[in-house]
């Protein structure tokens, strides 16, 4: 696991201030001072992952202390579509398989991207009296009862991989998709000369990590000379964003360049200029499946691949297990690796794996192998 050290960035709070530098978070004047962080209670959940900038409040040592082993809960938004939701529930799997003599029961359920299903699966896991729960929620809302009634019922909650319409939660890990959709967008204004015409394909509608990466898509879009021609839902499907695909590229073939938040998508509408029979493939924004990488890496495509760690899921659980330990903890935290492009593609691709294969991980090569050997 990376230690923080490395990384310098205030993070300013109503009435204090700490400095993150080396591998120690010091707060600034606050020795013996409770619920405030000391050099030795630094977390580290994930590598590229730092308390967000801004108003950060901390979890007070001791608040949700509970002697273990314990039983935590885990609520999915759902395991469909893209393999990365497959490789989120591993990703955590994985980390609790090393924390057995701390966890004696783990209770996941995945919500299969209906949101009434998420409210229920949450009520059931309070039911089940578990001691923290992670959710990773579908929409804004879908898991915005669920957190306020964990809340009433003492249970911390740790979101992760999408926000929440709710303060109510204890803990939140999240992705920086706002940068995520600007780098791509701004990898396509640079690469096109900044003119051209430009298909968008956004993810699941409604979903907040969609909803995030084309607000941040739309910053630099909206300052650029570049045309967008159709903005439409692919859904994070390969099937549903090839079909889309063939069917703009028979009403007008003049693309420059295509955005989409998903690399599935982009595979998708890959495969469906290719079948048509386009002369040239345009650049094609990415990200880290292995699948995507392949193509990218032996058809000498140009693309970017920002990064959303499956392990997102793995720092939630550390999160939580800092919670129950009685450790002081930020309340909000950001994930932001840099994007993988044409320059690094070879450190993060694997052609020994499937392309199922998400990088980076928190696994070791045998459970990789294990589960993406191909």
């Amino acid at each position: 696991m990376a230690a923080l050290g490395g990384k310098r960035r205030r993070l300013l709070m109503k009435r204090r201030t700490f400095l993150q530098t080396g591998s120690a978070l010091i707060a600034a004047g606050a020795f013996g001072i409770p619920g405030i962080l000391r050099a030795d209670d630094t977390i580290a959940l994930l590598p590229d992952t730092w308390p967000s900038e801004g108003e950060n409040p901390v979890v007070e040592a001791g608040k949700f202390a509970k002697a273990g082993p314990w039983k935590i809960g885990h609520s999915h938004y759902g395991l469909a579509g893209s393999t990365h939701t497959y490789q989120t529930a591993f990703e955590a799997e994985y980390e609790i398989s090393r924390n057995k003599a701390r966890v004696a029961d783990y209770q996941f359920r995945s919500a299969d991207l209906n949101a009434s299903k998420q409210v229920a699966d949450i009520e059931d896991l309070i039911a089940q009296k578990v001691d923290a729960i992670i959710i990773a929620p579908l929409t804004t809302g879908s898991a915005v009862e669920g957190i306020r009634k964990a809340k009433a019922a003492g249970i911390p909650t740790v979101v992760y991989l999408g926000r929440v319409d709710t303060e109510d939660f204890t803990v939140q890990v999240q992705g920086d998709d706002f940068y995520f959709g600007r780098v791509m967008a701004q990898f396509l204004v640079d690469k096109l000369g900044n003119k051209g015409k430009v298909w968008v394909l956004r993810g699941v509608a409604g979903h907040p990590i969609d909803a995030d990466r084309y607000a941040g898509a739309m910053e630099v879009f909206s300052k650029s000379g570049l045309q967008i021609t159709s903005t439409q839902h692919g859904s994070w499907s390969y099937e549903d964003s090839k079909k889309i695909a063939e069917s703009l590229y028979l009403s007008d073939p003049d693309v420059a360049g295509v955005w989409t938040d998903g690399a599935n998508m982009s595979l998708g509408v890959l495969d469906a200029l290719q079948e048509a029979g386009a002369s040239t493939i345009p650049p094609i924004t990415g990200e880290a499946l292995n699948g995507w990488m392949r193509r990218w890496n032996d058809e000498k495509l140009s693309s970017i691949g920002p990064i959303c760690p499956p392990a997102l899921s793995t720092a939630a659980l550390r999160a939580s297990f800092a919670l129950l330990e009685g450790k002081p903890i930020q309340r909000n935290w950001t994930n932001r690796p840099k994007p993988i492009v044409d320059e690094n593609l070879a450190q993060f691709y694997r052609s020994d794996l499937t392309d199922a294969y998400w990088a980076p991980t928190e696994m070791p090569n045998e459970k990789l192998l294990e589960y993406f050997k191909a």
